[in-house]
């Protein structure tokens, strides 16, 4: 899905002044700072992508439209603009699409990731130090097949945390943000080939879905994210060892990574190792999460194991969560079917069927009801 968005510079803070700039501009040196990072972390530059390099069009374009001179913001607010106004590069966000600041500029196509990226290049080319930023409390959560999407929002930052710009890039309302956290460069570009990796894991695309994502763990071992899709693009290839290995890494890096418990459960559940799978799962539970999924696989094993009121517990956590998905409503229709209750499953199956009639779990319910389902309505 392809929307045009507005992007702003967001005041945060008194409103400290910032002197203005004068001199040259920061040398393109950062570039070579970064490869060297990067092959201190035991991979080759030349196998990883820099994904905020800039190249000589890019710096010709950047400073005959913005120009050297002017303070701070002012450089920035002129940045902005000739990349989302009427008469500049006019970008327009794409959720499933992370580019480099090269493809970005070329294609006009960004997500937030790699509008931050070429945001970051093309400031610290102006001379400007600005950084990126994590804000922790966007996550949300899709499930396509047996893949867990997190998706999360990164931007930029200028400035102190007292003071700071915040660039905006996003399909979501934007601050005042409570749980804004500062990631380094190469913690950035991990995330880059993290991203790159799940969208070639969503095509199918294993063996270079792998490669993407064993260069993200190396470039930042404790981004349990990236040890998740690892672990999603292993276990597809057939290396379940391999698989449980990088599910246990996530773990590590991060005792609360949710996707890590569900998809080390889901694969000990697949190995017959139910019982290691049930104590592994129940941890999810003391967690205070936001993922309906979590809760979701949680009911599903109590449901195989014939704990039917803690399943339904479960699935009512997940509804909780998310109401729209037709999956949730479907799982607590099964329950109640297994435990009697066929007009409550008849209730669960007609608002999930009104959600997504095509849903697999829907459809299955249905079956088991010996119900037919409406057609899906055709999109306008």
């Amino acid at each position: 899905m392809r929307r045009r968005l507005a992007a702003a510079l967001l005041l945060v803070g008194t409103g400290l002044t910032f002197g203005c700039a004068t001199g040259g501009v920061r040398p393109p040196t950062f570039e070579e700072r970064m490869a060297e990072q990067i092959r201190q972390r035991g991979v080759d530059p030349a196998e990883a992508t820099i994904p905020f390099a800039l190249t000589p069009e890019m710096r010709t374009w950047l400073f005959d439209r913005v120009g050297r001179g002017g303070g701070a913001l002012e450089r920035l607010g002129s940045l902005l603009r000739s990349l989302l106004g009427k008469d500049g590069v006019r970008l327009v966000y794409e959720s499933g699409y992370t580019g480099t600041a090269e493809e970005v500029f070329a294609s006009g196509r960004a997500n937030c990731l790699s509008f931050a990226h070429l945001f970051v290049g093309m400031a610290r080319e102006l001379g400007m130090d600005v950084y990126f930023l994590r804000v922790r409390e966007l996550e949300s959560f899709a499930k396509e097949g047996d893949l867990i999407v997190a998706s999360g929002h990164i931007t930029a930052g200028f400035g102190p945390p007292a003071d700071r710009r915040i660039l905006e890039f996003t399909e979501q309302p934007v601050g005042p943000y409570r749980a804004l956290e500062e990631i380094s460069d190469l913690s950035a570009v991990a995330l880059f080939h993290s991203n790159r990796g799940a969208e070639l894991l969503r095509q199918g695309e294993l063996a270079e879905a792998r490669r993407w994502l064993e260069i993200a763990t190396q470039l930042d071992p404790d981004m349990p994210d990236g040890w998740v899709n690892l672990g999603v693009a292993r276990r597809r290839l057939g290396d379940v060892a391999g698989a449980e290995a990088a599910y246990r890494r996530a773990l590590e890096a991060d005792p609360t990574a949710l996707a890590a418990y569900q998809n080390l459960g889901a694969l000990l559940q697949r190995l017959g190792r139910t019982r290691e799978a049930q104590d592994l799962l129940a941890l999810v539970d003391r967690n205070r999460n936001r993922n309906p999924f979590s809760y979701l696989a949680l009911g599903d094993l109590s449901l195989r194991e014939g704990r039917l009121q803690e399943a339904e517990r479960f699935y009512r956590r997940a509804l909780w969560l998310d109401s729209s998905q037709a999956e949730i409503h479907a799982a607590l229709g099964e329950a109640a079917l297994a435990r009697g209750g066929e007009r409550d499953a008849r209730r669960f199956m007609r608002k999930a069927a009104k959600l997504d009639p095509a849903n697999p779990r829907v459809e299955r319910l249905a079956r088991s009801l010996g119900e037919s389902l409406p057609a899906p309505a055709s999109p306008r």
